[in-house]
């Protein structure tokens, strides 16, 4: 019997060209389900809990609203960290072919499906 949230997390690497990997998890940097090959999940859970703190504090100090996601383009690709509710995020880790057009289309089901798992586990 397969995960739903792993057929999630594996469905947006298949669905997006570029996305490479990706990790699930809380707020306060714990894993709750990766899709990676080549990360260390709970070092990248850890460090996407960090900058979405940080990207926190950057959108009050911006007066900016929400935050939804935060960014880093780097040399070989990105890594984006998305919110998934208030209790968690989603790292998505990606290659410089990245289809942006598809990411942002994808991305809002997935982390609302990714949402509406973690509220029914916690509600169980």
């Amino acid at each position: 019997m397969s995960d739903p949230v792993i057929d999630l997390l594996t469905a947006l690497r298949d669905n997006v060209m570029g996305v490479t990997e990706s990790t699930l998890a809380t707020v306060d940097g714990l894993v709750v389900a990766s899709d990676v090959d080549k990360t260390h999940p709970e070092s990248m859970a850890a460090v996407a809990a960090a900058t979405l703190s940080l990207g926190h504090r950057l959108a009050d100090q911006g007066d900016t609203g929400q935050l939804r996601e935060i960014s880093a383009r780097c040399s070989t690709g990105h890594v984006i960290v998305t919110a998934v509710g208030d209790r968690a995020l989603l790292a998505v880790v990606t290659d410089e072919g990245l289809d942006q057009a598809a990411f942002r289309r994808e991305i809002p089901a997935v982390t609302a499906e990714l949402r509406r798992h973690l509220d029914k586990d916690v509600s169980s």
